[in-house]
């Protein structure tokens, strides 16, 4: 297979764009990723396009994409996996020139959120996909599904909510950092335990908001890749995990399969270890699930990942910065733009470019969960110098 790099890299912001639909933010995000091509980009040199997003009330997906760019004649290819979509649409890509059928692709990943039709066709979505179960229309939707691990986890583990609401204290202050970021405030950890419970364990400070946002990548083969850029960012590797969608089918409820296979595969393809890691970008639509997915990605051992809270390893600054971005908590989860987002975030990093630098990243990792928990996908990535040359 041929390697394959990241040469261009941009995004909206995340929040309520009311008055803006998909035709509005995809043109957005990718004229940001277009201006950071050092060497500049052709809309011609495109050879293919892969598009993550779950749901719109704008029209075909693929043909929107086409159609807002200019580009009639660009074949795009939809991607929708859950909140796993945006990693998924990156490794499809990947696969795309890795295999030759391509030279340069772009990647993109948008969704809208706060519109009345767009939410409801996700709520049709999740019931299809669960087979119309009957604990769905009774309530056991994201929240729900979500907070039945994380319940269990504080249960079984040394974890309490003072740790989730350190997630959200740390994801909030790295948030102020980032201009593309919804939730641009602090909050502390007496604030996070009073807010008003969502599901239990989840207090409102607990959530992240699903947001509108568009988000860009522009990949090329490394044959290809001096055209654009002398300092790529490279594709390490890539993992998909799958798990039953049926919490009555899962042996233990304090961890996600789904994450733990994804992370393997990618591990393998990268021939790296989680203590190669410098900054990750790791799923936290509800703190708790961070926590988990320390352990499940390799940082922590199981029922450990509070001792890296309490001694503040990941908070910029520490020995592995999680999500210095904000995250999903603080940037917002628009779920087809957030796993781009999050390469995005990591390109800056390991460019030396982001507003909340890690000092001497050099490895970053992206993880998304989603189904929820029945899939999740995990990209390695490295700076310039590296694996590419």
């Amino acid at each position: 297979m041929r390697r394959v790099a990241i040469v261009g890299a941009g995004m909206t912001a995340f929040g309520e764009h009311f008055a803006l639909g998909l035709k509005d933010l995809l043109p957005m995000a990718f004229a940001e990723c277009a201006a950071r091509v050092d060497k500049g980009v052709n809309k011609s040199e495109i050879d293919a396009a892969w598009f993550g997003a779950m749901g719109t009330a704008d029209g075909f997906p693929a043909g929107i994409l086409a159609d807002s760019l200019g580009l009639p004649d660009l074949p795009v290819t939809r991607i929708e996996n859950s909140c796993a979509t945006g990693n998924d649409a990156v490794r499809n890509a990947l696969y795309g020139i890795a295999s030759g059928a391509a030279d340069v692709a772009l990647v993109m990943g948008a969704d809208k959120l706060r519109e009345t039709t767009s939410k409801q066709l996700l709520w049709e979505w999740e019931a299809m996909a669960r087979d119309m179960a009957w604990d769905y229309p009774l309530g056991l939707v994201a929240p729900a599904g979500f907070a039945l691990h994380v319940a269990r986890y504080l249960h079984e583990t040394p974890a309490t909510r003072e740790h989730m609401a350190m997630v959200a204290v740390k994801n909030h202050r790295h948030g102020l950092s980032n201009p593309k970021a919804r939730l641009r405030f602090e909050v502390t950890i007496d604030e996070v335990l009073a807010a008003p419970m969502v599901v239990t364990p989840f207090g409102v400070y607990d959530c992240a908001p699903q947001s509108d946002g568009a988000a860009a990548l522009l990949l090329a083969a490394e044959d290809v890749v001096d055209r654009f850029t002398d300092r790529p960012v490279w594709i390490r590797g890539v993992g998909l995990g799958l798990d039953s969608v049926m919490h009555q089918h899962k042996a233990d409820m304090t961890t996600f399969p789904a994450t733990t296979r994804a992370a393997k595969r990618a591990f393998r393809m990268a021939n790296l270890t989680p203590a190669d890691i410098d900054v990750a970008e790791v799923h936290d639509f509800f703190t708790g699930i961070e926590l988990i997915s320390y352990e499940d990605l390799g940082f922590a051992e199981p029922a450990e990942a509070y001792k890296l809270m309490e001694a503040e390893v990941t908070c910029v600054g520490g020995a592995l910065p999680v999500n210095p971005s904000g995250g999903l908590k603080a940037k917002g989860h628009p779920p087809g733009a957030t796993g781009v987002a999050q390469c995005v975030e990591l390109f800056d990093q390991l460019r030396g470019e982001a507003g909340n630098q890690v000092d001497g990243a050099r490895i970053g990792l992206a993880h998304n969960i989603g189904g929820p928990t029945a899939v999740a996908a995990v990209t390695i990535l490295e700076g310039p110098g590296g694996h590419g040359g």
